[in-house]
């Protein structure tokens, strides 16, 4: 479960929204949906405890062999790091009880669940947006975590890579796990998730995704 209680975050002295108290419940799946520059991408970097909050505090409820896992957006990503694809997945393995012949097994089916087989040793400054993307979502395969929190998944994808991105997503909330998703497609995220969180300068409006995203020939958000 994550708690929100009187929350406000942003710059220091600039809050971007008025103070807002959310509860999640164990197993969920909720949007994040906004305008750029309202605090979307912050908000999950509060919960995952990469920034602090202005004021107000976020309760995580997590079984003690849990945590949480962060997919940040690639923009974040040095690719002029000296690694390959498969060393970027296998990250996801950090704090893994599985032995090494189970982690060899494991990460090669989550390459070709992800189509990136034949990649595994193409450094990142060989790849394109979308298979860089879609190893990060890879590593997440790989993360054993209780909470995904999922910062513009959709980013750089195409529309197969779209359609794979949320099969997992989906996956992922069958086992029972938290997943919230910073996300500008409003139509997949009316479509795919239960919840959402709409944040706006003057306040959060939180409720059913369908409720809240009414259908409308365009649904971007800018």
């Amino acid at each position: 479960m994550i708690t929100c209680t009187a929350l406000r975050w942003g710059a220091p002295g600039q809050p971007l929204t008025p103070a807002l108290d959310l509860r999640l419940e164990t197993g969920s799946l909720t949007g994040v949906i906004g305008a750029n520059g309202t605090g979307k991408s912050s908000l999950l970097k509060v919960i995952a405890g990469l920034q602090k909050p202005l004021v107000g505090k976020v309760t995580l409820d997590i079984p003690r062999r849990g945590g949480l896992s962060f997919l940040p957006q690639q923009q974040h990503l040095d690719r002029q790091f000296p690694i390959s694809l498969q060393e970027l997945v296998a990250a996801g393995f950090w704090g893994s009880q599985l032995s090494a012949p189970q982690r060899s097994q494991r990460l090669q089916a989550v390459l070709e669940d992800w189509c990136l087989g034949g990649l595994e040793q193409r450094p990142l400054m060989a790849l394109s947006g979308g298979e860089l993307q879609r190893a990060l979502l890879a590593r997440m395969s790989l993360a054993d975590t209780p909470v995904l929190l999922l910062d513009e998944p959709h980013a750089a994808l195409d529309e197969d890579g779209q359609a794979l991105c949320w099969k997992h997503i989906h996956a992922w909330h069958d086992e029972g796990r938290t997943v919230v998703v910073v996300c500008h497609d409003l139509a997949s995220v009316r479509q795919h998730t239960q919840q959402v969180v709409q944040i706006k300068s003057t306040g959060c409006l939180f409720g059913p995704s369908k409720e809240l995203i009414r259908p409308q020939p365009h649904m971007q958000v800018a």
